[in-house]
């Protein structure tokens, strides 16, 4: 069965300030992002489960708590994988992810530098990295770029977490969006190290740097590092799917390579807990 491992809560109020403005000036004025636990599970009917993000977006004004996922996920264990979210930023952010593992059992740890406004390859953040890799749970980055301008694009390249990377081999990482628009970069760094994965969450909507991004982690020979994420509530879980399966209309008719369905049905069905190790 699909599972999806890149999803959001945003209850009331969870997106304000500059992120709330951004997404207005995107989609209009009337725009206002909301993804509460009844409209989350509505999302997953049918479907194996999904990894559910807080965020700790607060220099940008994206803030979900770890508390809020953690209930919601604790309505239904076996399918609703919950990652915890700290500001890097602050002190006694190591305490408070530690805390959300051991006591909320939140499963892995959600990081975004053009969302958090901190560099991740920085020293003074690597007991974080650490504390995840001693607590032996993934870290997923948002390692690309957004549409809010406080953001800090430069700390936001795929790049970046090659030094993590190579300082904890073993701590399991994965890019969402496919690092976009780096994809190539996100490609090279996946390839480089074993425990590296991408997911293609919120690229369904750009047709062609979706055909592009696909057919670029074949010739590198990294598509069974892709995941499968919607990135909802931007995208459904069935959007994504649905895009996902006409990614090669664009080379209908055209000497342009084709993903084989075979890769498409794998991304659909890649076995994402057991990966990360998120279930036995």
């Amino acid at each position: 069965m699909i599972f999806d491992s890149h999803t959001h809560l945003f209850g009331p109020g969870m997106v304000s300030g500059p992120s709330d403005q951004a997404i207005k000036r995107a989609w209009g004025p009337n725009m206002n992002v909301l993804a509460t636990p009844d409209m989350h599970r509505d999302n997953l009917k049918g479907f194996r489960g999904s990894i559910v993000l807080a965020f700790a977006g607060n220099a940008t004004g994206m803030v979900v708590p770890n508390g809020y996922v953690a209930d919601y996920c604790r309505t239904d264990p076996d399918r609703l994988f919950g990652f915890a979210s700290v500001d890097p930023n602050n002190l006694n952010c190591v305490t408070e992810f530690e805390t959300a593992i051991r006591e909320l059992k939140l499963r892995g740890l959600k990081l975004g530098p053009i969302y958090q406004n901190f560099y991740p390859d920085a020293k003074e953040h690597y007991a974080l990295y650490a504390k995840a890799d001693e607590l032996n749970v993934p870290i997923l980055w948002h390692q690309g770029t957004s549409f809010v301008p406080e953001g800090y694009l430069d700390a936001s390249r795929p790049a970046m977490l090659d030094p993590i990377a190579r300082t904890f081999p073993r701590l399991k990482m994965i890019i969402a969006h496919m690092g976009h628009p780096w994809v190539d970069e996100c490609i090279s760094l996946v390839r480089k190290h074993p425990n590296l994965y991408m997911d293609l969450s919120a690229l369904g909507g750009r047709p062609w740097q979706f055909y592009n991004a696909l057919v670029s982690a074949l010739e590198y020979g990294v598509q069974d590092k892709i995941l499968f994420g919607s990135d909802y509530p931007f995208f459904t879980t069935q959007m994504t799917i649905d895009s996902l399966l006409r990614v090669n209309e664009l080379a209908e008719g055209t000497k342009l390579p084709r993903v084989p369905d075979s890769v498409i049905e794998a991304i659909l069905h890649r076995p994402t807990p057991e990966l990360l190790g998120l279930v036995n």
